[in-house]
C-alpha cells in the first residue's frame, strides 16, 4: 500500500485534499479543518516545485497541521464562557430603579442591559432604596432579583 502510494501520490493529490478539507471546513464553521486544509496544499505546492518522497511529505504536512492546530488554539478558538441561564449571570449588571423598594419589600429596576433576556425586573432589597437610585445585582432569585444600593 505504501508502494502504491509513493510511486502514484503527485503534487495535485495534496492540492485536492486541501480544498476537500476546506470545502468541509465550510460545514463546521470552526477554523479547526481549515488549518489543515492550508497545511495540505502547501505540501502539494512545495512538491510541485521540489520533489520529495512521501514520508517528507507526510512529515511536513503533520507539522505544518500541528503549528495550525497550535494557532487555533492560541488565537481563534472561542475562549467564551456561556453564563446564560446560570445563578451568577450578569451579578455585575447595574441598573436604575424604576418604582421604589421598601425593605424586605418589591419594586421594579430597569438594567443597563438584559438579563436573562428581560431590563425590567421585579427586585427586592433589605433597605429601603428610592426612584431613579443606580443598584447592582445581588443574587438571582427564581423570577426575583435582589438588590443594593452603589
Amino acid at each position: 500500500m505504501l508502494e502504491f502510494l509513493t510511486e502514484n501520490l503527485l503534487w495535485w493529490h495534496w492540492i485536492i485534499f486541501g480544498l476537500s478539507l476546506i470545502i468541509l471546513e465550510i460545514f463546521t464553521g470552526t477554523f479547526f479543518i481549515l488549518g489543515l486544509g492550508v497545511s495540505a496544499i502547501i505540501v502539494g505546492s512545495l512538491s510541485y516545485f521540489y520533489p520529495v518522497s512521501l514520508e517528507i511529505e507526510l512529515i511536513i504536512w503533520m507539522i505544518l497541521s500541528l503549528l495550525s492546530i497550535a494557532i487555533w488554539f492560541k488565537y481563534l478558538r472561542d475562549k467564551r464562557v456561556e453564563e446564560s441561564g446560570q445563578s451568577n449571570y450578569s451579578l455585575k449588571t447595574k441598573g436604575t430603579i424604576e418604582e421604589p423598594i421598601p425593605a424586605y419589600g418589591r419594586g421594579k429596576v430597569r438594567f443597563d442591559r438584559p438579563v436573562l433576556g428581560n431590563t425590567i425586573w421585579h427586585a427586592t432589597a433589605k433597605e429601603n432604596i428610592n426612584l431613579t437610585s443606580r443598584v447592582k445585582i445581588v443574587e438571582i432569585k427564581g423570577q426575583l432579583i435582589e438588590v443594593k444600593e452603589i
